[in-house]
């Protein structure tokens, strides 16, 4: 990594590191949650699935239930332990990776990230979306969940940071900045189309999910 938000971003990282253990408190407590994860039945996941930022799992193995493979990606260690102790199946390779840095060195069908696209500084998202079309097979179609505009009211935003911001808690008092871009569905359409490809989002639970298709397939 390297930019201004550097400093940022390794703190984000940390952050993630250190939650592993009380990470998925927050499915079991969050109807919201549970019922976006229910989503995934409903989503165009099929064949070949890369699965970005995975973290703990909580989609991996649900992902791995309708794809013929998954290979699913986090920078953090800690995280990966989890995930791979969640999803037994046979068919999901786990990579320990930056995603600001990995390039896949194959196509897939489907690319998937559920509440990664928040944690993308703005001025790298131009840059994020090229990897993740350059990781499509022809055909191939980018699935995303992340949180909506109203999570912004639940979050301790910070000012004079260099990307948009929010102070994150750990249970033993612990503060980390992590990066977060508190997306709307129109306004991340449009800067999707501006980049050339085309998307439907909708709200589901008060979180936004997304199905996009890269340049060379909107044409």
């Amino acid at each position: 990594m390297s930019g201004p938000d550097e400093g940022l971003l390794a703190e984000q990282m940390a952050y993630y590191r250190a939650a592993a253990p009380e990470y998925d408190r927050q499915y079991a407590r969050s109807e919201d949650l549970r019922t976006v994860l229910a989503e995934v039945e409903g989503l165009p996941i099929a064949g070949d699935v890369l699965e970005l930022a995975c973290g703990t799992g909580q989609w991996t193995a649900r992902l791995a239930a309708r794809a013929r493979s998954v290979t699913a990606v986090d920078a953090s260690a800690e995280v990966l332990a989890i995930a791979r102790e969640r999803t037994a199946s046979p068919g999901v390779r786990f990579v320990q990776a930056d995603v600001f840095e990995w390039r896949a060195p194959r196509r897939y069908d489907t690319v998937f990230f559920a509440f990664w696209l928040s944690h993308v500084p703005p001025a790298r998202l131009p840059a994020f979306w090229d990897t993740v079309a350059a990781a499509l097979a022809p055909g191939g179609r980018a699935v995303f969940v992340d949180d909506g505009p109203g999570a912004v009211a639940v979050e301790e935003v910070l000012a004079d940071q260099p990307a948009p911001a929010t102070m994150r808690r750990l249970a033993d008092g612990s503060r980390y900045r992590v990066v977060k871009v508190f997306h709307d569905a129109r306004g991340l359409t449009d800067d999707l189309a501006a980049l050339g490809w085309s998307a439907r989002i909708r709200s589901v639970a008060g979180k936004l999910v997304g199905v996009a298709q890269p340049p060379a397939a909107t044409g």
